[in-house]
């Protein structure tokens, strides 16, 4: 059974390679979904896979890469709605900004 997070992460988030470190995380744990930047600074991703990875994605998101730093980050349930930004033929898609 699949399972689909949204989350948004606050602090030094913009700039140190947040996004690249959250599609790396991501894709070697073989889950679907995206990430952007957003105008407020934040970083946005939806993960979708085993609940299991899907954790460990998000708590990687918590530490973030060397330079980051997290804040916070909001983690809510996300819908299959949540899925329809990735791009066709991506599993996880780097958005542009939003």
């Amino acid at each position: 059974m699949n399972v689909i997070r949204h989350i948004s992460v606050r602090g030094r988030v913009q700039g140190v390679g947040f996004r690249a470190f959250v599609e790396h995380e991501a894709l070697k744990r073989n889950l679907g979904g995206w990430v952007r930047n957003r105008r407020d600074g934040t970083v946005e991703a939806v993960f979708s896979g085993e609940p299991a990875a899907v954790a460990a994605a998000v708590e990687a998101c918590r530490r973030g890469p060397f330079g980051a730093r997290v804040d916070a980050l909001y983690e809510d349930d996300g819908s299959e709605a949540d899925l329809k930004p990735v791009r066709p033929g991506d599993v996880f898609s780097v958005l542009p900004d939003a």
